[in-house]
């Protein structure tokens, strides 16, 4: 038997007799051989349509115009000014009362010429800020990746654990009708059909049970996936893409997991907010040229006046009640907190990193155990029915062999369960993944197109896609 969640079904008469059912009797019920949806055709839906990972993008585009916003502070500002009025004039040194309409029109551009590198500080920051926001959206895949494989999964054990206490329902019923005809006969007693008939009752209180933790495991498949799981295939682990030791695991995931690599980033823009902050201590040179043409001016009309100007500006900071100085600071501290968080972000990452890979290594262990215990069970039923024939057992004795039966064959399909997610979890772990590891087919979203977009833009109020 493989890897994969799937086991073989023998027939109904090997079913009355206490035979192996296992996993494929489950798979029926949701899959075939044709047309079946694959883990991975599930991983592909959840990617394009699940909310989370949609809105992380929305985040990102909105970081992308974090940098025209910086470049802004390079180019030139440029404003119009336009003035009318009615103007009235009493004098009693003159004898003429005169009524005027002055008015202007203007434009004025003003440009940094430098602000202690200020702007390109606010540039370079904004882009740390744009590579930490592409790090959360490549986690929030990971996360989005992991929990559809996981439901998708919780889906096939549920519906696994519902097959086989469907079937043991329909065993212990025929038990049940045996042993009353046993009764009938005079062979057992009234306890031994009592005893059926409870075990009976905790089997359908058993298929209860399943089913409810179905319909919640497929309520939470649609809500990553987008849609009700239907003919779902078999899956297996993702072994072959794991790191080959522990160690490159953790040497891996420790350059490559998103919440490393982003908190790393966060220590960049945290460190520019330093610089920024210093440079308000600096002087700021700028440069103001206007052109104005008035018209009424003075009181006087028909007279017009045309005024152009350039003129340099050097602005010294002193003192300004000490606000830059808290500034500073405050943006020092910042960034050792950021420093402290990317060293947090390490060592959960390791942590994560060990936990799962130990998981994963308990999971195939475990898997390779409950088959062995799921064969011995079989034959341990076999033989208590056999011998419960003759007379060397009781009702009671093939009663709790065929619910040991059951546990083993219901832990089997768990460990099988745990086998692969576990699997997805080290893959998540490490920070790999993703759609091009997994392969699957599909055009991954790619950051930079929007950011090619923007980064440049000087004018206009859309979006890049028509908004």
């Amino acid at each position: 038997m493989s890897r994969q969640f799937i086991v073989a079904v023998r027939s109904r008469r090997e079913v009355r007799r206490g035979g192996a059912l296992v996993f494929a009797a489950a798979l029926a019920a949701i899959s075939g051989t044709a047309g079946a949806e694959t883990l991975n055709d599930a991983l592909v839906k959840a990617y394009f349509v699940n909310p989370d990972i949609n809105q992380q993008r929305a985040a990102v585009r909105a970081a992308d115009e974090g940098v025209p916003k910086a470049v802004s502070g390079y180019l030139p500002q440029v404003s119009a000014q336009g003035s009318l009025g009615v103007q009235r004039f009493n004098s009693d040194l003159n004898p003429f009362n005169t009524t005027t309409n002055p008015r202007g029109v203007g434009v004025s551009v003003t440009e940094t010429l430098w602000n202690g590198n200020r702007t390109q500080n606010g540039v370079r920051q904004a882009e740390s800020t744009v590579f930490g926001a592409r790090e959360q959206l490549r986690l929030t895949e990971e996360t989005v990746l992991l929990n559809a494989a996981t439901t998708y999964m919780d889906v096939m054990r549920d519906t696994a654990i519902l097959s086989l206490n469907n079937s043991n329902v329909q065993v212990l019923q025929e038990q049940l009708r045996q042993t009353k005809d046993r009764f009938d006969v005079g062979e057992v007693t009234r306890t031994d059909v009592a005893q059926a008939e409870a075990s009976l009752a905790a089997a359908q209180a058993g298929v209860l049970t399943a089913q409810s933790n179905l319909q919640a495991s497929m309520a939470n498949y649609r809500r990553y996936v987008g849609d009700e799981p239907k003919n779902l295939a078999p899956a297996g682990p993702v072994t072959k893409l794991l790191p080959k030791s522990q160690q490159d695991a953790l040497s891996i995931s420790q350059l490559e997991h998103p919440s490393v690599v982003g908190a790393l980033h966060a220590v960049d823009a945290a460190q520019l907010a330093v610089k920024i902050a210093e440079g308000a201590l600096y002087p700021t040179l700028g440069v103001t040229g206007s052109v104005t043409q008035n018209a009424d001016v003075s009181n006087f009309p028909g007279t017009h006046a045309f005024v152009a100007s350039v003129i340099g500006q050097l602005t010294v900071p002193i003192y300004q009640g000490g606000q830059e100085y808290a500034s500073i600071r405050q943006a020092k501290e910042q960034l050792g907190q950021a420093e402290l968080q990317a060293d947090l972000q390490r060592s959960i990452v390791r942590q994560t990193v060990v936990a799962a890979w130990g998981a994963n290594e308990n999971a195939v262990g475990q898997v390779r155990a409950q088959k062995a215990q799921v064969a011995a069970a079989e034959v341990a039923l076999a033989g208590t029915r056999e011998e419960a024939k003759v007379g060397q057992r009781t009702t009671l004795d093939v009663l709790n062999a065929q619910q040991t039966l059951l546990n083993a064959r219901v832990q089997l399909v768990t460990a099988q369960h745990d086998e692969v997610v576990d699997s997805y979890n080290v893959l998540a772990a490490v920070g790999r993944l993703s759609p091009e590891t997994l392969g699957l087919k599909l055009v991954s979203y790619d950051p930079r197109t929007h950011f090619d977009q923007v980064k440049d833009k000087l004018f206009g109020v859309r979006t890049p896609d028509g908004r």
